[in-house]
């Protein structure tokens, strides 16, 4: 016997194999994201995705195209107060390169950035909001910033400011390639 499709599988949201195919078949990078009040919260802090998914009423699935770079932090609570605080700048890949394996990030992703606990996640997002203040959006940002910027936060260094000449140095830099 076959079974007829019901009425509620007509209701689920497109496949991310749709999505592919609207983007001109490009690989997609699909960032899980996530909120249990007041116990967790998986959410971007920015970047901009093709396609927003609501998965249910707690998770969702952000959709990004090749070369894209985002943030995503993440926030734990125990019933004692925050117990984790993560934040992760990274970039979409095309298939060609090298990813990393990243905890709710399929296929992967670039890596530019990671800050684990609640200083080192206040002291790049205090960073970004300087961006933000100068009137650069924050996701055309040069990744080598990114990784300066990670790397002196893991030596405990002198975190660099990000400002309009070296911005104006990554976009005509990119211009030239």
């Amino acid at each position: 016997m076959i079974a007829q499709p019901s009425a509620t599988t007509d209701a689920l949201p497109p496949s991310l194999h749709t999505f592919a195919a609207h983007a001109g078949n490009a690989p997609l990078t699909r960032v899980s994201l996530a909120t249990i009040e007041p116990r967790f919260n998986l959410y971007l802090r920015f970047g901009e995705p093709t396609r927003t998914v609501q998965l249910d009423r707690w998770r969702r699935c952000a959709v990004f195209l090749p070369r894209t770079i985002f943030c995503r932090i993440r926030w734990q609570a125990s019933v004692y107060g925050t117990i984790r605080w993560q934040l992760m700048v990274m970039q979409a890949c095309t298939p060609l390169d090298a990813v990393q394996r990243i905890p709710g990030v399929q296929p992967g992703a670039r890596l530019l950035l990671h800050a684990e606990g609640e200083q080192k996640v206040r002291a790049v997002l205090e960073r970004i909001d300087g961006i933000e203040a100068l009137g650069i959006a924050v996701i055309d940002v040069s990744p080598a910033y990114w990784h300066t910027l990670g790397n002196r936060l893991a030596a405990g260094l002198v975190l660099p400011d990000y400002t309009a000449e070296r911005h104006a140095a990554w976009l005509s830099g990119r211009a030239l390639s």
